[in-house]
């Protein structure tokens, strides 16, 4: 479906990037779920992006289930509020933090709850309401921001497909950190957000608790985008089928 995964387990991904934090080392950390995937169909720059990552992981029961039709296989799944903070407790003060989207409440929220969680640092904080064309004078001043504050990690905040696009336009810009598409992680990080329980993410029944919470905000992506999501892949399978055929004639 044009989106390079890694089939890599929580603790996997979160041993390479407290590596690459304590190194210095720059590292990108990307995820997919079904709307990604969805998205991916019209945006040129996303397999790009996916081949650039280090990290592309699956953040969705839909694109597991996607993989199991294509493929006849399973993969792992996971979602950066799973691992990060283990993460952050591992590294402790050696981890400093540069914290890009959301809210200007929430994002000054989350940095300091996490300074009081997990004794890491922050780099800084912006919100994610501001011009991000490459040309603006307020991308401009933020890449100059996070040079200035060389951060070990960098979490992207916007949303998708915002917070990818920003990375893909800025990522040769900006200083070694690891850079993580982390999505609605800063609403968790700030206690306006509370996940459910980890089995209802084993179940695949995440995305109904975030519809029943916020559903002005989410019902297209869920109602709508799940469906198309499925008429895709199921799509790519017979398409995947007849290329067998085809060289099985052959």
């Amino acid at each position: 479906m044009g989106l390079r995964l890694h089939d890599l387990p929580r603790d996997e991904i979160a041993a390479r990037v407290i590596e690459a934090a304590r190194a210095r080392r720059k590292m990108l950390v990307v995820n997919a779920n079904a709307h990604m995937m969805v998205l991916a169909q019209n945006l040129p720059w996303m397999q790009p992006l996916f081949q650039l990552a280090d990290i592309a992981f699956c953040d969705g029961a839909g694109v597991q289930l996607a993989i199991r039709i294509l493929l006849g296989r399973g993969i792992h799944r996971t979602t950066p509020p799973e691992w990060i903070g283990g993460v952050l407790k591992t590294l402790g003060a050696r981890a400093s933090i540069f914290w890009l989207g959301g809210s200007a409440a929430s994002v000054a929220a989350a940095a300091a709850r996490y300074e009081a969680l997990y004794n890491v640092q922050t780099a800084g904080i912006q919100h994610g309401f501001f011009d991000m064309s490459p040309a603006s004078a307020e991308t401009a001043a933020l890449i100059a921001r996070i040079r200035d504050a060389a951060p070990s990690i960098l979490l992207v905040n916007m949303g998708m497909p915002r917070q990818e696009r920003w990375l893909w336009e800025n990522w040769e810009k900006l200083p070694p950190c690891v850079a993580i598409t982390a999505g609605a992680l800063v609403d968790h990080a700030a206690g306006r957000v509370s996940r459910p329980p980890r089995w209802v993410a084993d179940l695949g029944a995440e995305w109904l608790v975030r519809l029943a919470r916020e559903p002005r905000r989410l019902w297209r992506r869920y109602l709508l985008g799940l469906p198309a999501f499925g008429l895709l892949a199921l799509k790519y399978r017979f398409s995947r089928r007849q290329d067998i055929s085809a060289r099985r004639i052959d």
